[in-house]
């Protein structure tokens, strides 16, 4: 099921982490509901072959969320009606095995990236008539699991972020919310749900006994992005299954 093709029409939407997988099907489908996309990822071939498959209001920016240069670029923006804060990396370990280069990554990718991005944001926002910001966070925002301290860490912090950040907007009536999926078949997830063992943990936490696709989590971020939800700021569309219900 789609949504209209009017439903982001004419809007400056800037999506994250968007040559592959989540970010990419919500770069996808905000063209598909008359977007003008500025998807970002640091591979040039990911992005040329996201506009093979868009319309040619979608264009791309080869960039790096951690670099200065990208939070100066998205804040000359004239315009920005909506920001998908995607980009981000797992490192799994046991805590005592997990090393001082891997806390560095999530920290840096995960969190500080997150946090600079939308920081940039809001002046083009600022400009924009009700923008909308949605931080990718994940099931893992609200429990615990082993081997994801680091990542857990991360999106409890993605979490805390987007609740504060919708207060302190709010008066500029900037939404911000995140979106928690569960475990999606996507090309960083895939060599994890090929082992029997990992497979068998993660259908038994599921209460709907299915994974969800990249789809599903583009169809909660466009949602949110959208003026079908206009009055929801702070919280987290969880797209999980039912992990996090038990």
């Amino acid at each position: 099921m789609a949504f209209s093709h009017d439903l982001l029409k004419d809007k400056a939407i800037l999506v994250t982490g968007a040559g592959k997988g989540i970010g990419k099907a919500c770069a996808l489908l905000a063209d598909a509901c008359g977007a003008n996309v500025i998807a970002v990822a640091r591979t040039e071939s990911d992005l040329v072959a996201l506009k093979n498959e868009s319309s040619e209001r979608l264009s791309f920016w080869v960039g790096d969320v951690q670099d200065k240069a990208l939070y100066e670029k998205i804040q000359a923006l004239p315009l920005l009606h909506g920001l998908i804060n995607n980009a981000g990396t797992n490192r799994v370990a046991p805590m005592q095995k997990q090393s001082d280069e891997n806390i560095d990554d999530i920290l840096s990718l995960n969190i500080r990236s997150a946090y600079k991005v939308a920081q940039a944001a809001i002046t083009p926002m600022l400009k924009s008539q009700a923008p909308s910001i949605v931080h990718m966070s994940s099931q893992m925002g609200f429990v615990g699991s082993p081997g994801r301290t680091l990542y857990c860490l991360s999106k409890h912090a993605i979490e805390g972020l987007t609740k504060a950040m919708a207060v302190e907007l709010a008066p500029n009536n900037i939404r911000v919310n995140s979106v928690a999926p569960t475990f999606i078949k996507t090309p960083m997830t895939e060599p994890m749900l090929q082992e029997p063992a990992f497979a068998e943990m993660v259908m038994n936490n599921i209460p709907l006994q299915r994974l969800g696709s990249v789809e599903d989590v583009a169809n909660a971020c466009i949602f949110l992005l959208s003026e079908l939800s206009m009055t929801t700021t702070g919280s987290c569309l969880k797209v999980d299954g039912g992990w996090t219900a038990h």
